[in-house]
């Protein structure tokens, strides 16, 4: 049975991967908090700083894991214009850690990036564009993917977008906010001029074990199939959950007045992932019906 070391744990990818693995893999996950989020039986947890070398060093030295699944990230974009050190340490100097033990070790690295690593000018985008980010958090991104590069450890680097879905205590993701704020009644803006394919966590957890599974190296788009706009994507939430739509206020990024600059036409191509790791996401209309579901019967 393979060992996988899972980083990250307690986020909502964290907890997708680790729901779907502990059927199939020896899981330690790790992350920050005191305890896991998720309490199973099969997996054990342990508090794991990934931007410490030495404790990543015990942990991997003990555990021994054939592959590391890197789900930590700093991830609010306009917190990274304001703690760039910190974006740094999470998003950049935590993954050398983890490459240059990897290729010590011989085992393989899945790091997760963003279509933020693209200016949006001319979007959705395939593995070999070329990337250039607007903001200090694609930018951490980006230079993470090379230092996966230049450390030459076996690595997978799956970039995605928009994440979503539900998980215990995760942060607020931009479907929650819009399903809060409706159930609640409150009306919202949202942008109908910044475009992607937004992605379930769970969808992208399949996509990474098929990397897993097929030890598929290199770099692959994993997202969401169907490309909208924010406007277009909150309306869908509204309609599957039987809220009104009404409440939705169409407004232009420029009006929000954003610390980061956002790509506007981004997204990402998946043909490269459909093709050679038959990765099929679900529709946004089937995604959003199974978190109804979900969150209907307390999953």
């Amino acid at each position: 049975m393979k060992k996988v070391l899972l980083t990250g744990s307690n986020g909502l990818l964290g907890q997708a991967l680790e729901q779907l693995f502990q059927k199939r893999y020896q899981v330690l996950s790790t992350g920050i908090e005191d305890a896991a989020e998720v309490k199973t039986s099969e997996n054990s947890y342990q508090i794991l700083d990934i931007t410490d070398l030495t404790k990543c060093k015990d942990v991997i030295n003990e555990f021994k894991p054939d592959v590391i699944v890197n789900a930590a990230s700093f991830t609010n974009v306009d917190e990274c214009e304001n703690k760039k050190e910190q974006c740094w340490q999470i998003n950049v100097k935590a993954v050398e850690n983890l490459a240059n033990l990897a290729r010590r070790h011989d085992i393989h690295l899945i790091h997760y990036s963003t279509d933020y690593v693209f200016d949006g000018a001319n979007g959705p985008y395939q593995e070999a564009d070329r990337p250039q980010p607007l903001g200090y958090y694609g930018k951490s991104k980006l230079a993470s993917e090379n230092v996966l590069r230049q450390i030459g450890c076996p690595f997978s680097i799956i970039r995605t977008c928009v994440l979503y879905g539900t998980g215990i205590a995760v942060k607020k993701n931009f479907f929650l906010w819009v399903l809060e704020n409706l159930q609640k009644e409150k009306p919202i803006s949202v942008v109908t001029d910044q475009f992607n394919n937004p992605t379930l966590a769970e969808d992208l957890a399949t996509g990474s074990l098929l990397i897993i599974e097929k030890a598929a190296v290199g770099l692959y788009h994993l997202a969401g199939e169907e490309y909208l706009n924010r406007f277009e994507f909150a309306s869908m939430i509204a309609k599957i959950f039987d809220l009104p739509a009404d409440r939705i206020k169409a407004i232009k990024s420029s009006q929000l007045k954003q610390s980061a600059p956002r790509p506007l036409l981004g997204g990402l191509k998946i043909d490269q992932a459909k093709e050679k790791l038959g990765y099929h996401p679900r529709t946004v209309s089937e995604s959003l019906s199974y978190l109804k579901r979900k969150i209907t019967n307390h999953e």
